[in-house]
């Protein structure tokens, strides 16, 4: 691989705090870049080879995203390659990006969102589940920031959490009573049960081969789907789709676009517009049904 190459991952993870999924997603892009040009060395590599390279993806049957993903990515590494001298330009910096349409998030309306939290069981992997999805939606925060969640960043008095974001940025969640209710409940009954003595992480595996381990995402995953089937919701929820339903039902009641920003830990007042989306949506769904003339 070119020396490049490893430079380019020590700033995405040093400079840019790029995540562990970023920084996988990045070596994947490159390494398939540098497969097309073959032995033809990146250094002079001109426009039409980049033009060629992009056609080559759209030849290959990859998805939209996919190939904006990769095109991001060779935006990224080339800019990185002038800031640090390696060339003396940047020629990506004249192609146009092909315009992704925006997808609407998926959201469960409150009634769905109840029937999901109240169908774990009352054992300790029950009392674990429902915390966890009742601070997910509580909260709005990622999964990858619950996992990571430990007990002294819970404010059980303040009703707030201190969560660690992309980038590790950090940022204050509120969360409400019925959230933290859900975790005492947990806790209380993981103490009965003999858990591992202080353990820093709120959220715990009580599987026999990795008990008194950190929750992963995947796993969370997992336990969702298992819900999602015992319920008969619809298919394609996913805990992200907890975080899309916290912010389109605080829009729905009057919450400022501003601050459900804060609440998500987005860093561009564009991202969250998706919501307004969602709730535009429904309300002409609403419309379409109950109007007489619509």
């Amino acid at each position: 691989m070119h020396p490049w190459f490893g430079k380019f991952l020590t700033y995405l993870k040093a400079e840019r705090n790029s995540s562990p999924h970023t920084l996988i997603g990045y070596t994947h892009d490159l390494g398939e870049f540098f497969r097309f040009l073959g032995d033809l060395p990146v250094e002079t590599v001109e426009k039409d080879r980049l033009r060629a390279y992009l056609a080559f993806l759209k030849e290959s049957n990859l998805s939209k995203r996919t190939i904006a993903r990769r095109t991001a990515c060779l935006r990224t590494f080339f800019r990185f390659a002038r800031r640090e001298g390696f060339r003396p330009d940047n020629p990506m910096a004249s192609l146009q990006s092909q315009k992704l349409e925006k997808r609407l998030p998926l959201v469960l309306d409150e009634t769905e969102v109840a029937r999901l939290l109240e169908s774990p069981e009352d054992d300790l992997s029950g009392r674990r589940d429902r915390a966890a999805f009742e601070t997910l939606y509580s909260t709005g925060m990622r999964v990858s920031e619950l996992v990571r969640l430990d007990l002294d960043a819970v404010d059980f008095i303040g009703g707030a959490c201190r969560v660690i974001g992309k980038g590790s940025k950090e940022r204050l969640c509120p969360i409400g009573d019925r959230a933290l209710k859900a975790i005492r409940h947990y806790l209380e009954l993981r103490d009965k049960k003999g858990g591992p003595k202080a353990p820093r992480a709120v959220f715990l595996n009580h599987s026999p081969n990795r008990r008194g381990s950190r929750l992963t995402e995947r796993s969370v995953r997992r336990l969702l789907d298992k819900y999602i089937r015992k319920t008969s919701l619809r298919e394609g929820i996913s805990p992200h789709t907890l975080r899309h339903s916290f912010a389109t039902h605080l829009l729905n009641r009057g919450a400022d676009l501003r601050s459900v920003q804060e609440l998500l830990g987005h860093e561009n007042l564009s991202t969250t517009q998706i919501y307004t989306h969602v709730s535009a949506q429904r309300l002409k769904e609403a419309y379409d049904k109950a109007h007489p003339r619509a």
